[in-house]
């Protein structure tokens, strides 16, 4: 991970109230420096974090953010940290929101939290800005995340809490000649990172309405696939080191995956989620790479995670991924399902080989030197070594119970009506 920090004021040097505000390069936060300042009379320093979402370099965000009117700007290359410290862990619990979403967004706050509060520290700034609405979830993201990690910080959202309507920001931006694009006609919300990208808002909103092409950007349409595209990924302790034998960081793992997933159509989902806040929405995502990994580890942890650890971890991982999509990446609940889930990887380690074709990343071969698959047990064949006499008692013991329960329904006449 990389910043860049200016050689400016200090906290020692700060005559007024400072205010960290996250910053996207984009219409609503560019003016929503300005805004802040009017509003509150405080300096404000712009943070931006890339967590791969694309666009412009960092150093041109950097600037808008001081021409903007911003009297610091931070901005920091997290990608690393990102697939490392938050993509694998999400990764390891199979995270799947609601068995569909890959935490994208959810998984992106709590890294830029942590660099806001940085930025707070490193400028003395008591008070941390972010940009969305009071119908989200992102608000309780950053929020929860920025007082978990100091909670002597106050929190504020110009949208939500100063009245910064989208119409207020394009008048205020032209009528300030502000150095950023304005326009009434994208008809989407779009937040997007490394591990996916997320597509809400405009005729969505109509849950008759099927997406069209223009929804779509890290994805290929998948009516209309090239030839299959076969690939090996290699796991240790649940996370990707190598494609096709070629040694990968995490973050190189995902962004390949995505150009050869993505490719295939892999990774769109469109579902009605259930909010934090209470309400319904409906969301449409893509995350190839992120799909296709979780496919891949998902296959390994059966060959190689004992029957009842398996069946208590699944359980352990939708909790996991309710917590970080619930904003609570930093509570102790999560922390503690870290360290189990951790414990479960010990010997996810091993090959799982994908065909990836037509909007599908289809599992065709694993193997792993910590599997618990014995073919000499599996076996139908000459050189079985699985003892079938052994059965009939076990299923005497077995279901004993429930024979006995049974017999007792019959004694009392409620037994089952054939």
């Amino acid at each position: 991970m990389t910043q860049t920090l200016p050689q400016t004021s200090s906290p020692a040097a700060a005559t007024k109230e400072r205010v960290v505000l996250a910053y996207s390069g984009g219409l609503d936060t560019s003016v929503a420096i300005g805004w802040i300042g009017e509003r509150t009379g405080a300096e404000v320093i712009a943070v931006a974090v890339d967590v791969g979402q694309g666009g412009e370099d960092l150093e041109v965000i950097r600037q808008r953010a001081l021409d903007c009117g911003a009297v610091e700007a931070y901005v920091a290359d997290a990608r690393d940290e990102f697939a490392e410290e938050y993509c694998m862990p999400a990764l390891k619990a199979n995270a799947l929101y609601m068995n569909a979403y890959p935490l994208v967004s959810a998984l992106s706050r709590p890294v830029i939290v942590k660099h806001l509060v940085r930025a707070a520290r490193q400028f003395g700034a008591t008070t941390v800005a972010h940009g969305c609405t009071g119908k989200g979830n992102d608000q309780v993201r950053f929020e929860v995340g920025i007082t978990s990690l100091a909670p002597d910080v106050r929190c504020i959202a110009p949208v939500r809490d100063l009245a910064l309507t989208r119409d207020v920001a394009i008048e205020y931006a032209n009528t300030h000649n502000l150095p950023i694009e304005t326009t009434k006609h994208n008809p989407f919300s779009i937040d997007q990172n490394v591990w996916g990208r997320a597509i809400e808002t405009g005729f969505l909103e109509d849950i008759w309405n099927a997406p069209t092409k223009d929804v779509y950007s890290y994805t290929d349409d998948p009516t209309y696939p090239p030839l299959p595209d076969e690939v090996v990924i290699t796991f240790t302790e649940g996370v990707p080191v190598a494609l096709d034998g070629q040694a990968v960081s995490p973050l190189q793992a995902i962004q390949e995956l995505n150009r050869r997933a993505g490719a295939q159509g892999v990774g769109r989902i469109d579902i009605v989620e259930d909010r934090l806040v209470g309400i319904k929405s409906r969301e449409v995502y893509e995350a190839p790479g992120a799909m296709a990994l979780i496919a891949a580890h998902q296959e390994l942890e059966n060959v190689t995670l004992e029957r009842e650890q398996a069946r208590f971890k699944r359980g352990v991982g939708q909790r996991w991924t309710e917590l970080v999509y619930d904003g609570q990446w930093f509570s102790p609940l999560k922390h503690s399902l870290d360290v189990f889930i951790d414990d479960t990887q010990r010997y996810v380690s091993g090959d799982i080989r994908l065909v990836l074709h037509g909007g599908r990343a289809t599992v065709t071969g694993r193997r792993s030197d910590q599997s618990l698959y014995d073919f000499n047990l599996a076996t139908y064949d000459t050189g079985d070594a699985y003892d079938q006499s052994q059965s009939k008692g076990f299923i005497e013991i077995f279901g004993m119970t429930s024979k006995l329960s049974a017999a007792r329904d019959v004694r009392f006449g409620n037994g089952v009506e054939l």
